[in-house]
């Protein structure tokens, strides 16, 4: 991969990232939540999707990304969203094994 340089000419850039997919992950839900994933219940929802994806094989092709709220704040739950499903939002409930993530939306 090229190095990136300083973007002075005014014109659109893109970087391909590989993923096929991203799923961003409400930081102020996680921050409630503090842990409630993994085997012992410790982990964040960011840090327990990354070893499953690891587990899985598919490190690298999703991409995990924290952002600011999601508007929609549960209780014992942190919230989501599919770059691939823009219009809905998925809760996920402390303790839910995040290997469910991996499926495809509708099964999940």
């Amino acid at each position: 991969m090229a190095k990136h340089r300083a973007i002075d000419d005014n014109q659109l850039h893109t970087i391909a990232t590989g993923w096929t997919d991203a799923l961003l992950i409400c930081r102020k839900c996680s921050r409630k939540l503090d842990g409630g994933f993994g085997k012992d219940g410790k982990e964040t929802l960011r840090r327990a999707m990354r070893a499953a994806l690891r587990t899985s094989g598919q490190r690298g092709q999703v991409g995990l990304i924290e952002v600011a709220c999601l508007g929609v704040c549960p209780k014992h739950a942190v919230t989501t969203a599919r770059a691939s499903q823009p219009g809905n939002l998925l809760i996920v409930p402390e303790g839910t094994k995040v290997e469910r993530l991996l499926q495809p939306v509708a099964a999940a």
